[in-house]
């Protein structure tokens, strides 16, 4: 039986599709033209980086969620002068597949964005009205961004600490408007990821993102609100443990002998020195 189909249905269950962004590439990006033997592992990974291609073929992987698109623009060549391509061939040659959710799984209810709001909110599920959503919203589904409001205000100072602990860093970078009173912050708009062309312009005390370019700062600052900024896959990557016990609970029934692992050689790429 191929173990395609029933992944991919049990990945657009979790993650449809359809609410990835126009500008997104997801799906199933390669699929192996063979099934590798005795293969009952699904990992799960930001990127597809070289660690973690060797970490697949190093154990009995057939599958392979790496959040990123492995293939993003159109490509004129495959080789293995480069790595992105050379990553891709390996795992075609081995028999492992390889599938991306990437802006689907930020944008679903229950996905990446709310799940950094609870953290924002202290492990404490925000009530419905207490969430508003940003760009196109898909009834019942979801949508790009979020706006979480608190019942009652917090400090920057305790927001950061919040950030901190839900994403285990001992750093983030933060920049302060003369604006808003450091001590009562109501809102905070949220994206995962790379969040300043879906932030700017949004009502709301707080942008916390990954990451923004220097001038969406200023211009972020100068608008008047405050940023909070984690490093792009530092707001992604503590959420493969939850999707790793979902996607099992999807599949218990169709590959139920299926293990799913968060990988141990995804990393980001930075470190503070």
């Amino acid at each position: 039986m191929s173990i395609l189909k029933p992944i991919c249905a049990a990945l657009e269950r979790i993650a449809p599709l359809r609410l990835a962004e126009k500008w997104d590439n997801v799906g199933l990006l390669l699929e192996a033209p063979l099934t590798r033997p005795q293969a009952n592992r699904i990992l799960l990974t930001i990127d597809l980086t070289p660690a973690v291609v060797t970490e697949a073929l190093n154990t009995p992987t057939a599958f392979i969620v790496s959040y990123h698109p492995t293939i993003f623009h159109p490509l004129k060549a495959m080789t293995l002068s480069n790595p992105l391509q050379a990553s891709l061939l390996r795992c075609a040659a081995a028999g492992i597949s390889v599938y991306s959710p990437h802006t689907a799984l930020d944008s679903f209810i229950g996905g990446i964005n709310d799940w950094l709001c609870l953290g924002l909110n202290d492990q404490v599920v925000p009530k419905s009205e207490h969430i508003n959503y940003i760009g196109e919203y898909q009834e019942g589904l979801g949508a790009l961004g979020r706006i979480i409001t608190f019942s009652e205000p917090v400090s920057m100072e305790e927001l950061q600490r919040r950030i901190k602990a839900h994403l285990q860093l001992a750093h983030i970078q933060v920049g302060y408007t003369p604006a808003r009173d450091l001590t009562t912050v109501r809102s905070v708009a949220v994206c995962a990821g790379s969040g300043g062309s879906v932030l700017l312009g949004v009502d709301a005390d707080v942008y916390f993102t990954g990451e923004m370019v220097h001038h969406e700062v200023l211009a972020a600052l100068g608008s008047g609100h405050n940023v909070v900024l984690c490093g792009h896959t530092n707001t992604e990557r503590g959420f493969l443990p939850v999707l790793a016990d979902d996607l099992k609970r999807q599949l218990a029934g169709e590959l139920p002998d299926f293990e799913i692992h968060v990988s141990k050689e995804d990393h980001h790429p930075l470190i503070i020195v």
